[in-house]
C-alpha cells in the first residue's frame, strides 16, 4: 500500500511539473499513471489501496447559511396583517377627535404622515365599508368618515379582553425580566413591544407600578433610560413552554426519555430539502443538552467548542420562549434585537433563526420587505393559532372585517330597500283587492247595506294586515 502512495504522490508531482524540465518519456508516464489510478479510483470506490485519498465527508453540523424556503400560510397572514396595520392607523385618527368623525380632506392631510399621497386616503377607506363609514354632514354639507358599529364593537370588545387578561400580562413581564442576564430591561424596550405581549399602553402605571411587589421601576433623568426590574424571582415562572410540552408528548407517546429530553418540535415547510447529512445533524442537535433560559450562565467557562454549541442551542430556547410568551406567538425581529444583549442572543438573528427552519419561520411580507416577522411554527395549523385566547380572536374580528366583501355591505344595503319596498307593494296589493272585493258585493247583490257583522269582519280583517305590515316593517329595522 506504501508503494502505491508513493507512486502515486510521485505521479502528481510529475504532472505539476513545467514542460521544459520534464523529458518527454516522463511525461507520457505520468499521463499513463495518472489515467490508471484515475480509472481504478472510480471502478473500486471501497478499495482502502486507491481510495487513501478520498475526498472528505461532508459535515455533519447544520450549515450556518441556508435559503429561506417561503410558506404561503405565514405569508398569507402577513398580507391580511398589512391591510390592518394601514386600518389601524386610520382608526387611530379618527377616535382621536372629540365628535369621532373627520372630514375627508383632513384625513387625507393626516395619512401622509403614513405614506399615503393625495386621494390615495380616500380610496383606502372607501376599499373596507365594514369598518369605514362615508357619510355627508348635515350642515357643513362635506364627506365626512366615521367607523361602523362593527368596526365600534370590535374596539370594545379587543379592549375588554386587554382589560381582563392584566394578570397574564404581569406573568408575562416577569417571565420575561426572569429571562435577562441582570433581571431587568429597558421601560422604552418594553414600551415598543407592549402590543405583542399583551401589556396595555398606559402598562407603566396600570402594571408596573400597580403591582410593586413584583415590579420595581428605576428612574433616571431621560425617559429612555427607565429600567423595569424584577422584585422577586418565583422558581415556579422558571419552567419554559417546551419543557411543558415535552412532558405532554411523553405523556400522551411514550418513547425513550433521552430522545425528548432536549429536542424541539420539528415541522419544515413544505419544499424543505432534507438530505442525508443534514437529518444526521438534526439527529445530534436534537438531543445535545442546554441551559435553561431563566438559568444564570455567568459562572459557567463558555469557551469550549461544547460550551459554544449549547450556547447556540440555549438561544434557540430563549426566542422559543420569547415567542411563547407573546399573545399571537410571533413578533418582529426588529423586536426581538431589542432583547439582544439582555439575553445573549447571537448578533445576526436573521442567519441564525434560518438555520432553525423546522422550528421558526420569518415572513417578509407586510411591509415592502423591510419588516421581518417570526412566528413559532408548532403554535399555527393551517394559518390559525391552535390555542387562542380572547385577546387573539379579538383581534381577529378586525382582519375578519378586512377580508369582508365590500361588495357585500352593498348588497345588505339593496337587500334592506327591497324588503322594505317589497312589504309596501305587497300591503298595498291586499288593500286593493279587498276593496274591489267589496265594491263588486256592492254591485252584484239586490240588498242596499251589509250586515254590521260583515262590516265589522271587513273592517278587522283589513286592519289586521295593516298592523301586520307595521310589525314586519319593525322587525326588518330592527335587522
Amino acid at each position: 500500500m506504501l508503494c502505491f502512495v508513493v507512486v502515486r504522490v510521485l505521479t502528481r508531482y510529475l504532472l505539476n511539473r513545467t514542460t521544459k524540465t520534464l523529458n518527454p518519456k516522463m511525461r507520457v508516464f505520468a499521463y499513463r499513471a495518472s489515467c490508471f489510478f484515475k480509472r481504478n479510483h472510480e471502478n473500486s470506490p471501497y478499495n482502502p489501496i486507491f481510495n487513501f485519498f478520498r475526498e472528505f465527508a461532508q459535515s455533519t453540523a447544520i450549515p450556518k447559511k441556508q435559503l429561506r424556503v417561503r410558506d404561503h400560510g405565514y405569508d398569507n397572514y402577513m398580507e391580511v396583517e398589512k391591510k390592518m396595520r394601514k386600518v389601524l392607523k386610520f382608526q387611530s385618527l379618527i377616535l382621536s377627535e372629540p365628535t369621532q368623525s373627520l372630514p375627508i380632506s383632513r384625513l387625507e392631510t393626516l395619512a401622509r404622515r403614513f405614506g399615503f399621497t393625495r386621494y390615495e386616503a380616500g380610496a383606502f377607506v372607501v376599499k373596507f365599508p365594514h369598518i369605514f363609514e362615508i357619510f355627508e354632514h348635515p350642515v357643513q354639507r362635506i364627506l365626512f368618515c366615521r367607523l361602523t358599529r362593527k368596526a365600534i364593537l370590535q374596539i370594545q370588545q379587543e379592549r375588554h379582553a386587554l382589560a381582563e387578561q392584566i394578570p397574564l400580562a404581569v406573568t408575562r413581564l416577569r417571565k420575561l425580566l426572569l429571562m435577562t442576564n441582570e433581571g431587568r430591561l429597558r421601560l422604552e424596550h418594553v414600551r415598543i413591544a407592549r402590543a405583542a405581549f399583551g401589556l396595555p399602553d398606559d402598562f407603566e402605571n396600570s402594571v408596573v407600578l400597580r403591582y410593586p411587589q413584583n415590579f420595581r421601576l428605576i428612574d433616571a433623568n431621560e425617559t429612555r433610560m427607565k429600567y423595569i426590574e424584577v422584585v422577586e424571582a418565583d422558581p415556579r415562572l422558571r419552567t419554559c413552554a417546551i419543557e411543558e410540552l415535552r412532558e405532554r408528548v411523553y405523556r400522551e407517546r411514550g418513547g425513550d426519555a433521552e430522545d425528548i429530553r432536549f429536542s424541539f418540535m420539528i415541522d419544515f415547510p413544505p419544499g424543505f430539502k432534507i438530505g442525508k447529512y443534514f437529518r444526521i445533524a438534526m439527529w445530534k442537535w436534537q438531543r445535545l443538552p442546554y441551559w435553561s433560559p431563566y438559568e444564570d450562565v455567568s459562572g459557567y467557562d463558555l469557551r469550549s467548542i461544547e460550551a459554544q454549541k449549547r450556547m447556540e442551542k440555549r438561544a434557540v430556547a430563549t426566542i422559543h420562549e420569547l415567542l411563547s410568551l407573546t399573545v399571537e406567538k410571533k413578533i418582529t425581529l426588529e423586536r426581538i434585537a431589542h432583547f439582544r444583549m439582555a439575553m445573549n442572543l447571537p448578533k445576526r438573528l436573521k442567519d441564525f433563526l434560518l438555520q432553525h427552519q423546522g422550528i421558526f419561520y420569518i415572513s417578509t411580507r407586510g411591509n415592502q420587505g423591510k419588516l421581518h416577522t417570526v412566528f413559532l411554527r408548532e403554535a399555527y395549523r393551517k394559518g390559525e393559532l391552535i390555542e387562542p385566547n380572547e385577546l387573539y380572536l379579538a383581534r381577529r374580528k378586525l382582519a375578519e372585517l378586512v377580508l369582508l366583501s365590500p361588495r357585500k355591505a352593498k348588497v345588505d344595503r339593496e337587500l334592506v330597500g327591497y324588503r322594505r319596498s317589497r312589504l309596501e307593494d305587497e300591503m298595498g296589493q291586499v288593500t286593493r283587492t279587498y276593496v274591489e272585493d267589496a265594491c263588486e258585493d256592492f254591485k252584484g247583490e239586490d240588498r242596499v247595506g251589509l250586515d254590521k257583522n260583515a262590516e265589522d269582519d271587513l273592517t278587522s280583517d283589513i286592519g289586521s294586515d295593516v298592523d301586520l305590515g307595521d310589525e314586519d316593517d319593525d322587525f326588518v329595522d330592527s335587522v
